[in-house]
């Protein structure tokens, strides 16, 4: 299977450099950057995004012109597109004439554009700009460096076309990497975008040094709240009892790795949000989509309260202290999934 992967950040490299060691698979990862493509192929590694993983001598390091990528893409089988949620339309515009499978790898809600009262999801973009693709998303609880070295990892493949679904487990399952397909596009992507605002919550009450009981119901009541937004965009319930819900949830609000827990710890300190993200090296998706979330939330009169209280920390309108009194202060309610 000739598989192209298009973005040579940590989690586009990781699943090159994964896909490369598999027999029967030819992997090409594209680049941006030409001098970065460059620097990849003289070093045989990722030093910007992926220090410390050696790049496999079977995976082709390339960086075509945009104007030619099309072609290049018209002669692989699956194309997976690595960019950040913002680059998604793009490169799904680009890509709307290929007969190739199309996958995405980012989560998140689209940033509010000007024709576009709220933010979209990744296959309502593909909707919009590439309607006849037969694309999918691959989601779930993943950190970039512990696939690139080759660590137990479980995947969720969605997509409405079976075909597509299998094509992703065909081209990635392995003794290491577990591929599940699910058809429920709507809920693994809801899970995927809602899991990084509420790390960002999470991250803030570690760094304040709440313990683990706060944690634990603060991770819980997110559950619930990403739950009920997944469940008025028309996802199923259960969907969120699985690796792209609890599992994503879990891993990205307690692992050490996960740059928007990171920078809940780093407000948390008192450092300023530009000096937080600045601070990663990376993007943190959970940054840019916590108001997307929280308009789509308030659009579809859904109460999403440690979403909206992210966007007012990130925002400036509550210090860390008073974010957490915001949330601890609430009403008590029933304890429920739905509610």
């Amino acid at each position: 299977m000739k598989i192209l992967i298009l973005g040579a950040g940590a989690w586009g490299t990781a699943l090159a450099v994964h896909a490369s060691r598999l027999e029967g698979r030819q992997v090409s990862l594209w680049a941006r950057d030409a001098a970065q493509t460059q620097a990849m192929q003289a070093q045989r590694s990722n030093l910007k995004y992926l220090k410390g993983v050696d790049l496999p001598a079977a995976l082709q390091v390339v960086s075509t012109p945009m104007a030619e990528l099309v072609n290049k893409c018209r002669q692989h089988q699956l194309v997976i597109i690595a960019s950040p949620m913002a680059g998604l339309r793009a490169m799904l515009g680009m890509l709307q004439g290929a007969s190739s499978t199309v996958a995405w790898l980012c989560k998140g809600f689209e940033p509010v554009g000007s024709q576009q009262p709220f933010g979209l999801l990744g296959h309502e973009i593909q909707a919009e700009v590439a309607p006849q693709l037969q694309a999918g998303v691959l989601s779930g609880p993943s950190f970039a460096i512990e696939v690139a070295r080759g660590q137990p990892t479980a995947l969720v493949a969605a997509s409405r076309h079976e075909a597509v679904r299998q094509q992703l487990v065909d081209a990635f399952h392995s003794p290491t990497l577990r591929v599940y397909a699910n058809d429920d596009l709507v809920g693994v992507e809801v899970g995927g975008a809602v899991k990084n605002v509420l790390a960002i919550a999470t991250g803030l009450c570690d760094g304040l040094q709440l313990g683990l009981n706060a944690r634990a119901a603060l991770i819980t009541r997110g559950l619930a709240e990403m739950t009920r937004l997944g469940q008025a965009l028309g996802a199923r319930t259960e969907t969120f009892m699985g690796l792209s819900g609890l599992g994503d949830l879990v891993l990205t609000c307690t692992g050490d790795l996960s740059r928007n827990r990171k920078v809940g710890q780093l407000l948390a300190q008192g450092l300023s949000l530009q000096d937080a993200v600045a601070s990663l090296g990376h993007v943190a998706e959970g940054v840019y989509c916590a108001q997307t979330v929280a308009q789509r939330a308030r659009g579809l009169g859904v109460d999403t309260p440690i979403t909206q209280a992210v966007v007012d920390l990130l925002d400036g309108r509550l210090q860390p202290q008073a974010a957490v009194a915001a949330l601890m202060g609430r009403v008590p309610g029933t304890d429920s999934l739905s509610r």
